[in-house]
């Protein structure tokens, strides 16, 4: 099992309207895929003030290439969603 940590840095004026967007496009995206095990999503506290997060579980390396392409060590972005990414980071687990 792959753990997948995807983290977006948003505007902070951004924020009420990425946090509909990424629930309403990017969260299918990743749920509608073969592989996948589970999906957390997180928005910004005061520790991590412009910061949201998705956390996904996936079976094996290949369900993350048929998900994300050859690339799937880099961030996958929906058409629609670039906009509000100011930076972001994706990191993957094996899970012990």
């Amino acid at each position: 099992m792959i753990i997948r940590i995807f983290k977006a840095v948003v505007p902070l004026e951004l924020h009420k309207e990425f946090e509909k967007k990424f629930k309403a496009i990017s969260v299918p995206v990743v749920e509608n895929s073969k592989g996948l095990i589970s999906l957390d999503i997180g928005k910004p506290t005061a520790w991590n003030p412009k910061e949201f997060v998705m956390v996904s579980r996936w079976e094996s390396e290949q369900d993350l290439i048929e998900f994300a392409g050859t690339s799937w060590n880099q961030a996958h972005i929906p058409n629609g969603m670039e906009k509000y990414i100011e930076s972001c980071t994706v990191d993957h687990f094996y899970a012990i």
